[in-house]
């Protein structure tokens, strides 16, 4: 005899494939590299275009990660947040005028690095390992030569720089446990600030070209980062939902959602 018990709705995990994330994240790799090409070129259009490189990020996520299911709402909204945080801070001087640029840049990068943090330590199924790899380790070491260089010429900044950089090395040093493509894209991202730093604070050792560098080594950062963790999740969710169709069978739970007859 079959059971009276309510019917449940299968579970059909659904997951970004390969071809739909580089579908989705195509448009901000070729503005991307439109802003590059323009920075290189010391364009008057750079500025303008590096507004919208995080606006597209954001698409870019929401797009591929629309379909997962579950969704992943608490990862897709904090890494969301991180992303906007870093446009307010690509935008310092242009949405925030009356303010200096660069303690205002340094926070909203520090709210973005926290919000990344979040994504890889918290984040359900990002990370790809229980515990951070003992090349990680190296992440410390930066920090220490990065004060050690940069800090004399700091001024009233020192302890602004300083916390700023032991966020964006929690950034890099947790991304080494979300699987390679977070990993790169943590270290890219620490490369590119280090760049920013020494552009910074010691001008006269940078040459002009290294702007370059610094957007260069940031898209990357940034897309990697974004792409990792929308894979990551969905991985995450597929697994999910398969362990609960598992459970479902195993009860006698039939594909179309009613007991199976016994």
């Amino acid at each position: 005899m079959t059971s009276t018990s309510s019917p449940r709705p299968a579970v059909s995990p659904s997951m970004p494939s390969r071809a739909a994330l580089l579908g989705w994240f195509a448009p901000y790799a070729a503005i991307s590299v439109v802003h590059v090409i323009l920075r290189f070129a010391e364009h008057p259009l750079a500025d303008p275009t590096k507004l919208i490189l995080m606006p597209a990020l954001v698409l870019a996520v929401i797009g591929a990660a629309a379909r997962i299911r579950p969704f992943p709402r608490s990862v897709v909204t904090v890494l969301v947040v991180g992303i906007l945080a870093s446009w307010l801070g690509d935008g310092a001087a242009t949405f925030f005028p009356a303010l200096p640029e660069l303690p205002v840049m340094l926070a909203c990068f520090g709210i973005a690095h926290l919000a990344y943090i979040w994504v890889f330590w918290r984040g359900a199924g990002i990370a790809a390992r229980p515990r951070v790899p003992l090349w990680a380790a190296a992440y410390a070491l930066w920090w220490i030569v990065l004060i050690t260089v940069l800090g004399p010429h700091t001024g009233a900044l020192l302890v602004p720089v300083a916390l700023y950089g032991l966020v964006l090395g929690g950034t890099a040093t947790l991304s080494s446990r979300s699987g390679p493509i977070v990993a790169w894209g943590g270290a890219w991202f620490l490369v590119s600030d280090s760049i920013l730093a020494f552009r910074l604070f010691l001008p006269d050792a940078m040459p002009g070209w290294t702007s370059g560098m610094v957007m260069l080594t940031y898209c990357l950062g940034q897309g990697l980062i974004a792409a990792g963790v929308v894979r990551a999740a969905g991985r995450a969710a597929g697994g999910a939902a398969s362990r609960i169709g598992d459970a479902e069978a195993g009860n006698g739970i039939s594909a179309g959602g009613d007991p199976a007859i016994r």
